[in-house]
């Protein structure tokens, strides 16, 4: 004899099996789960099952009778779907499969279409054009194919009607393919929109290389809510999106116009080797190897190269790798980046200063003078701000001075340079001092109240390397726009030098220059003090040796400038395929 429970308050329609255990919540649903059962049992409270009333019993039925009906409609309806679906299968298949027999053929009747680059489509308005280049984006409008062609140098919009759109070609498209279209280049009809403001009627095209759809299609490769590490792993493919590409673009305009600003500044423009015997930033941060049974490295700096092209060449620059093994993984460094250096002769402190702050100026004049490289700025950066000169400038005392009046404080350090921290965990901050090497996130805040670009200069000797030249008596005080003409020197009797880093708003540094050491015997000290053996720097000694002058250089990080300008939260952002601790691929 079969019972069924119901329990009221406990009980589940949905996961309930009518036991005892486990009962239905309502009798309406027992008796159409189990109409041939013996008997009922329902409780409405915590007490006892006891049988249902008759007049409950005939209401569960009607409402049993109820849900059969509703699950006849609801197999009814799936049934339909179902036909449905397969007809619309059947219909599919058998499109495409008709699509195998559309044979386009490239009408030899029309004018001839010369192969155009998409950026130079303009001037064939109304005429028949050939261009190649990948699939971007694309939509299947009412038996119209509206593609977005991308070639890398452009975007345009294309339309697949009639035959065209027939193909089993057309009808089995995917985004990334590469194709080449031929058609008359049509302006767009007036208020509608398209890249360039035409479009491409196509009457002939073809697939050159096919793309992957279903799991395997770019978009399920790759999309907007992308793990960053899928992102770096992808980079190849990153690389295609228009926002990447963009940086990339503005990037190359941006080495252009900083080799034409060097070239009215007279600077000639070298090539000095990757490959080095020699540190100029510290051994901590070299990358070493064996180089033919030798100790090698890769260059930190081609600093030391430049001096010695100044007798011979005059004033140089360089565009340039540079290498630093540091453990870091701040959104402002890099194991591997473009390195722009550049050094001049015959100078004072206060000339480089002012150089390093024209050639800036100067080169982002030559960008917004141009209308590609101005409408990627607008793009990537639609709040970018044109720097406005003088830069303020502050020593490294005033800015340690800032630092305590605005509370930034640093994490305290042990004698070994360990962060020290409290009971709960985190680093115990402290006030800075002089002597401390101001920390990046502190210099960055300090730059982001300031709110524009920022010298800070005349950093302490035992902070920076063994070239650098110590600042004289008297001159710690650098130019009228200077934020204080007593600048402090003789606070916490340290020797400073003839340094400065140029710290810009969201980024902070990006160039980092000083006078350069011209005495010998001067430039020894710094050996001796790093404990670098002379001997293997005899030609960088020779140039104290042979006409020695005062002289002065600087280096400044592509990618942070390239941040800066295009408003990127990482300089991984505008490296073509960035290195950092852990990753050297793809």
């Amino acid at each position: 004899m079969t019972t069924i429970y119901v329990d009221e308050v406990s009980g589940s329609d949905t996961t309930g099996l009518g036991t005892q255990d486990s009962p239905y919540q309502s009798l309406g649903y027992a008796v159409f789960s189990s109409p041939s059962a013996a008997s009922y049992l329902i409780r409405k409270d915590a007490g006892e099952f006891t049988e249902p009333t008759q007049s409950s019993l005939k209401k569960a039925k009607k409402n049993a009778d109820g849900l059969e009906k509703k699950k006849k409609k609801a197999e009814e309806l799936k049934e339909r779907e179902l036909a449905q679906g397969n007809e619309e299968k059947d219909k599919r298949e058998k499109t495409l499969e008709d699509s195998k027999n559309v044979v386009l053929v490239e009408d030899e009747s029309l004018p001839k279409a010369p192969r155009v680059k998409i950026s130079q489509l303009a001037q064939y308005r109304s005429k028949r054009v050939r261009v190649f280049g990948w699939i971007h984006r694309f939509r299947d409008q009412n038996k119209i194919i509206f593609i977005v062609l991308r070639d890398g140098t452009g975007y345009l919009q294309a339309i697949l009607s009639g035959k065209p759109a027939q193909t089993y070609d057309a009808l089995t498209l995917t985004i990334e393919s590469s194709v080449e279209l031929v058609g008359t280049l049509q302006e767009v009809p007036e208020g509608k929109t398209a890249p360039g403001g035409h479009e491409l009627i196509v009457d002939y095209w073809r697939v050159v290389g096919s793309a992957p759809g279903a799991e395997d299609a770019f978009t399920n490769r790759l999309n907007e809510k992308s793990d960053p590490s899928i992102l770096a792993d992808l980079r190849h493919l990153v690389l295609r999106g228009e926002t990447a590409s963009s940086v990339l673009r503005l990037r190359a305009h941006l080495l252009s116009a900083f080799r034409a600003t060097f070239s009215s500044h007279n600077l000639l423009e070298v090539t000095p080797p990757c490959l080095v015997q020699t540190q100029v930033e510290g051994g901590a941060t070299l990358f070493k190897f064996d180089y033919y049974g030798q100790p090698a490295f890769l260059t930190q700096s081609s600093q030391l190269y430049l001096e010695t092209c100044l007798p011979a060449l005059g004033d140089v620059f360089c565009v340039q790798e540079s290498f630093r093994a540091e453990n870091s993984h701040t959104r402002r460094h890099l194991s591997e980046y473009t390195h722009l250096e550049a050094e001049l002769a015959f100078i004072t402190f206060p000339d480089l200063m002012n150089h390093i702050e024209s050639i800036i100026c100067e080169t982002v004049d030559v960008l917004l003078a141009d209308p590609v490289s101005s409408s990627l700025i607008q793009i990537l950066n639609p709040n970018f701000v044109r720097p406005t000169r003088p830069f303020l400038r502050f020593s490294y005392v005033e800015a340690i001075h800032w630092l305590n009046e605005h509370a930034i404080k640093r994490p305290q350090e042990d004698e070994a340079g360990n962060v020290v921290k409290g009971e709960d965990g985190e680093p115990i901050m402290v006030e800075h001092r002089i002597g401390d090497d101001i920390a990046e996130a502190a210099e960055r805040q300090m730059t982001d109240i300031i709110g524009k670009p920022v010298f800070l200069y005349g950093f302490p000797k035992e902070l920076k390397a063994f070239y650098m030249k110590s600042m004289p008596i008297g001159q710690f005080s650098i130019g009228a726009d200077s934020s204080n003409a007593d600048g402090g020197l003789e606070a916490g009797g340290k020797i400073y030098t003839e340094s400065c880093d140029l710290l810009m708003p969201n980024v902070g540094e990006i160039v980092g220059g000083s006078m350069r050491i011209s005495d010998m015997a001067d430039l020894l000290e710094g050996y001796k003090r790093e404990g670098i053996d002379p001997s293997l720097y005899y030609w960088f000694s020779d140039l104290r040796k042979y006409g020695t002058c005062d002289h002065g250089g600087y280096g400044l990080g592509v990618e942070r400038f390239l941040a800066w300008l295009g408003n990127r939260y990482t300089v991984r952002e505008c490296s073509l395929y960035p290195r950092w601790p852990g990753r050297a691929t793809p």
